[in-house]
Formats: C-alpha cells, sequence, structure tokens
C-alpha cells in the first residue's frame, strides 16, 4: 500500500506549535555511547520508551512497542508467542543486537533473540539505537542495537502494585510488585503471569492446523542497586521468562509445542576512582532455551529437539576525562557461549575477547567522536570496527550530524557446526554506513529528527537450493533509507510520529530483501482530561516480499487502535484498549504446505480490560 502524502506533510511541518505547556526534558540514555548521557548529545540516531510510555500506549508485548521505532518492521508467525522477526534499518533480525541489561540474550544456534517472549511487566526502558555499533558492541550490531531495562525502584519509599487484565481470546494477564528504597538503596521485585487461548495461525485445514494456538508465561524481575558512598554504587538485576507456545503443524496430526525460558542475570560495581576517571565493571549470564515437542494424546511430552544456550560475560569501561573538551571511553568485553542440543554439533563452544576506544572533543562549533574496536573470536579470528561522527550546531535548536559506521555478524552454531548443512569456513557478514542526521528542537512543544543513510553489506551469509542449502558468504546488499521522528504538542494533545521509507536490495538480483516492509508509518495521539486519558493509533506498513526471487509479494495494511484510562481512584485505575478496531484481515509472512502457500494468521479485532491497585504504605 501507498502511504499518504499527507504523513509526509505532516513529517515537515515543525510550525505547529500552538500548546502553552512546556516540552518535556530529554531522558539521559546509555546504549548509544556506552555511557550516560542527554539524548541530544547522543550521535547515534535513538528512540526511547519509559514506563510511562508503556503504560499510556497499554502494549501487551516489546513488538507492539518497537513498531513505533523509525524504519524497524516486524513479522510474525501468529499470535502471541509466534515466532518474531525484527527487521531494523532493512537488515535481518540476526544482524540486530538485543541486550537485557547489559547482557546478549540471542540463542547460539540461530542468532535470533526471543522479544517475542518478553513482558512489558518487567521492563522500566527500552533503548534503540538505529545504525551500526559494532565499533562499541562487536558482532550482531549491524542494524542496531535495542537494549532492554528491568523495572527499578525509585527510592521513595515502599509501592506496591497489582493488575488485573482480561480480553479476547481468552486472554488474562496477572501481575503484582513492589518497589521502593531510600536515597542510598533502591529495589523493585516483580512477577506476571500472562495466558491466552490464542488464535489458529494456519488458514488451511491441512495437518492438525485446525485449533487455536495458546501461550503461557510466567516472569519475574527483580533490580537492586546500593550506593556505598558519593564515588561507589554496586548493584544486581535478573529477569526470567518461561512458559510455553503451541504451534501449527503443517504435515502431521500431531500438537507441537515449544517451552522456552529466557533468562538474564548481571551485577555491576561503578566507582569514580577520582576528579577524571570513572570505571565500571560488570558480570552476566543468560540463557535461552527451546525445548520443542508433541502434546498430543498419542505422545505426551514427547521432546523432538532442543537448544539451550548459556553465555557467560564480562565488561570493564572506563571513561576518562582529559579536559573540559576531550574524553575518552576505553573497555573490554569477554564472552562465551556453550550450546547444549538434541543435534550433535562439530563444536558446541567458543568465546570471544574484545578491546575499544573511543575518543570524543566537543566545542561552540563542532564535536567529533572516533571509535576502534578490535575483537578476537575462537572461530574466525580477529575483526576490526570503525566509526566516526561529526556534530555541527547550526543554531541553538538545530544539529547536523555526519556518521560513518562499520558492524560485523559473526556466523551463528547452525552455519558453522550443523552436522547436515554446516560450512566451517564461513567469515563474519560486514557493513559500512554513512548517515546525515539533521535535529530540531523548533519549539517549547514540539522536536524533529530526520536520518538519510547508506549501508552496504559484504559476505552476507544465504543458504539456499543452489548450494544445497548449506550457508555461504555469497549476499552484497545496499540499503538506503529516510527516517523522520516528530513529537509535537497540539490543542493539547501529544503526538508522536515516525516514518520510513527503505529500499534494501540484493546488489546481486537487483530485488528487495525478503519480508522488508520499504514503507512504515506509525501515529500515536494522546490526551489527559484530568483523571481520564484518551488515545488512538495508526500503524502503516507496505507490501513486502516473502521470497528473495520476489515472486511472492504481500499486501500492505494499516490498523487503528484505541485506547482510554481512568484513574478512578488514587489508589485504582481502570484502563481499556482495542486494537485492529477495523478488524482487517492480513498476514506478516507466508508457509507452504501440500495444498499451497498461505499467510500466516494475524489477531483480529481484540479488547483488553485492565484494573490496576497501588495502596499507599
Amino acid at each position: 500500500m501507498k502511504l499518504s502524502r499527507l504523513a509526509l506533510a505532516i513529517a515537515f511541518m515543525p510550525g505547529l506549535s500552538l500548546a502553552a505547556e512546556p516540552y518535556v526534558a530529554e531522558p539521559l540514555v546509555v546504549t548509544s555511547g556506552r555511557l550516560a548521557e542527554p539524548q541530544a548529545q547522543a550521535t547515534a540516531a535513538t528512540t526511547v520508551f519509559k514506563r510511562d510510555d508503556i503504560e499510556r500506549l497499554q502494549v501487551s508485548s516489546v513488538t507492539e512497542l518497537l513498531e513505533r521505532v523509525p524504519g524497524l518492521s516486524v513479522v510474525r508467525t501468529g499470535g502471541a508467542g509466534s515466532q518474531t522477526g525484527v527487521f531494523l534499518r532493512g537488515t535481518s533480525t540476526a544482524q540486530t543486537l538485543v541486550l537485557v541489561d547489559g547482557q546478549r540474550i540471542a540463542a547460539a544456534s540461530s542468532g535470533t533473540s526471543s522479544l517475542e517472549f518478553l513482558a512489558p511487566e518487567q521492563i522500566e526502558r527500552i533503548e534503540v539505537v538505529r545504525g551500526a555499533r559494532s565499533a562499541l558492541y562487536g558482532s550482531d550490531a549491524i542494524g542496531g542495537v535495542i537494549q532492554i531495562f528491568t523495572r527499578q525502584g525509585d527510592g521513595q519509599g515502599l509501592k506496591p502494585y497489582a493488575r488485573l487484565a482480561a480480553g479476547s481470546d481468552s486472554t488474562y494477564q496477572r501481575s503484582l510488585g513492589l518497589s521502593g528504597g531510600d536515597e542510598r538503596t533502591h529495589f523493585h521485585l516483580g512477577a506476571a503471569l500472562d495466558e491466552t487461548a490464542g488464535i489458529d495461525a494456519t488458514r488451511d485445514g491441512f495437518g492438525a492446523n485446525g485449533d487455536d494456538d495458546a501461550y503461557r508465561n510466567r516472569s519475574l524481575s527483580l533490580n537492586l542497586s546500593h550506593r556505598v558512598n558519593n564515588s561507589l554504587q554496586v548493584g544486581l538485576s535478573a529477569l526470567d521468562q518461561r512458559g510455553q507456545v503451541e504451534y501449527d503443524d503443517v504435515f502431521t496430526g500431531l500438537l507441537p509445542t515449544t517451552d522456552f525460558q529466557v533468562s538474564s542475570l548481571s551485577g555491576f560495581i561503578d566507582g569514580r576512582l577520582n576528579e577524571r576517571w570513572s570505571s565500571r565493571l560488570e558480570i552476566g549470564h543468560s540463557k535461552d532455551q527451546r525445548d520443542t515437542g508433541d502434546d498430543s494424546l498419542a505422545a505426551p511430552d514427547y521432546s523432538f529437539f532442543t537448544y539451550t544456550t548459556y553465555r557467560d560475560s564480562a565488561s570493564w569501561v572506563n571513561t576518562l576525562t582529559l579536559s573540559d573538551n576531550q574524553q575518552i571511553l576505553a573497555g573490554a568485553d569477554w564472552y562465551e557461549d556453550r550450546l547444549h542440543s538434541s543435534t550433535a554439533f562439530a563444536e558446541d563452544s567458543r568465546w570471544n575477547r574484545a578491546a575499544f576506544l573511543q575518543h570524543r572533543y566537543t566545542s561552540d562549533t563542532f564535536s567529533t567522536e572516533l571509535g576502534l574496536r578490535h575483537d578476537d573470536n575462537q572461530q574466525f579470528g580477529s575483526e576490526n570496527t570503525w566509526n566516526a561522527a561529526l556534530t555541527v550546531p547550526l543554531n541553538s535548536a538545530n544539529d547536523l550530524i555526519l556518521s560513518y559506521s562499520e558492524g560485523f555478524r559473526a556466523p551463528t552454531f547452525n552455519d558453522l557446526y550443523d552436522p547436515w548443512a554446516g560450512n566451517a569456513d564461513l567469515q563474519a557478514e560486514r557493513s559500512k554506513s554513512y548517515e546525515i542526521q539533521w535535529r530540531s528542537r523548533y519549539s517549547d512543544t514540539g522536536s524533529l529528527q530526520t536520518s538519510v543513510y547508506r549501508t552496504d553489506i559484504e559476505d552476507a551469509i544465504v543458504a539456499n537450493e543452489v548450494s544445497f542449502y548449506v550457508p555461504q558468504n555469497v549476499q552484497h546488499a545496499r540499503i538506503n533509507g529516510f527516517e523522520a521522528a516528530v513529537q509535537q504538542e497540539l490543542f493539547g494533545w501529544q503526538g508522536n510520529l515516525a516514518l520510513a521509507l527503505i529500499d534494501p536490495r540484493d546488489r546481486d538480483s537487483g530485488h528487495t530483501l525478503l519480508r522488508r516492509a520499504k514503507r512504515t508509518l506509525s501515529l500515536d495521539l494522546d490526551r489527559r482530561f484530568g483523571d481520564v486519558s484518551l488515545g488512538a493509533g495508526w500503524r502503516a506498513v507496505s507490501g513486502r516480499y516473502d521470497d528473495a526471487d520476489n515472486e511472492i509479494e504481500m499486501s500492505g495494511y494499516g490498523l487503528l487502535s484505541l485506547r482510554a484510562a481512568w484513574q478512578a481512584m488514587p489508589e485504582l485505575g481502570l484502563s481499556l484498549k482495542l486494537d485492529n478496531l477495523l478488524d482487517k484481515d492480513y498476514a506478516e509472512a507466508t508457509y507452504s504446505t501440500p495444498n499451497g502457500r498461505f499467510g500466516y494468521n494475524s489477531a483480529g479485532r481484540t479488547a483488553l480490560f485492565a484494573v490496576t491497585w497501588t495502596p499507599q504504605l
């Protein structure tokens, strides 16, 4: 589908500033530069979702938030808990690094991260950095970095909460938690249980495809920090998600399920050693487990295969202030992956160690950033990546940023060591990106960010029938893109618009890369009337191809949602959300059966009603 020219016009109308309330100050971000800084100073394009945004938008999944990021599109293969792909700036799912409190959570076997299993109730903030950041983070950060932070206490006494929600498709959500602390100690402890009968993900009646696909997720989170003195802080965070998701079997009468667990544990020591030197040490452990089997009466609890990734990691990051306008970031990273699988891989572990250095210079007329990272991997050897940025303030409200960044992605265990189709000679995928950003704080109530970029990817790994499905470093891709993000208050309504135009091409064939939407638009409008708040969201996604040869074309779609909340009493809040209000029938991916090719079902019109209790202690 074609996005309306009106959307383009809105993105370039900074003069519409009619509200009286001041614009909210930008938050601090840490992902773009691996240090805390105002979002306006981060050289990489960054989108931030805070806890207030999660509650205002009433999202039920992390991907509902991510769809509001310029240049990010999501592909699902069914309802809640179904396999989900995230395509950031035209790159593949495995080419975007996902962190939880600084810990990598991707499976070493497939290279993908289980975003579909992360519960919003356990999340404090999400930062999405758009563009390659391998010079700071190493492998996987070609499209960008998504970092998720678990919920935290604010240190203002004990604050318990409980939430109950019920909705369409026998959906039930339950959560409770306690946060608190004082000036030195902050903590949060939370638990949640999400259940739904789901939808039937497939459209044909072949095999056992006629049933709904249920989903169950139990989650726990803990976040604790303590400031020992003015120069030393320590902390601990943990997140555990586990449950079961059903999916359709195309060929047999089985009822397959996947039992999953996604967890991370991390601790840190953050200290100011002197006036010019700050140092932070982090250690962590993460786990990604998928156990797929059959829960039919004929074979209850039968297991087909199991993949479990264990990852241990450590990082040491130092910030050195050389002068009032010069700063150096220096650090080292180490992590080791271990894969336990029902498949006998040729290798089941490997380590990666790295060192990085980045220099920043700031003045009234311009600022620069220059960084280098060296990775040494047990399997494919070493990799060097660079990044550079030049910021030129046009005036007090407008900045122009020119940047260059490199990225790479290490081949996965499936790529390298699969006993049937592995290729131990694979090298890392590599990318080079060039970008121009314009950022404008054009009024007290509005801001505009635009980006024009080009990314070239070399040695991309592809497995197809030409190579008998053995992965090869053969694809060369070129991605051109434009992004715009507008925040504007108008007549008391807060508007957030994200627009992206992307042209992702295979340079050899000229075909559009599969499952990438060329045009996406997201618009949210919200307003508060005393104790009542109202909001609406509209998301439009253009058509895409579901195959490398561009023969299977999928239609675009637009989705409308409405939401309302009422603070009935100081301790009691009610909310209601209606998704896919127009009951749009659409598909984001296809699958093949002996009866033909079909599109996966997506949820129709749904409703979710929630009650939140926050007693005062």
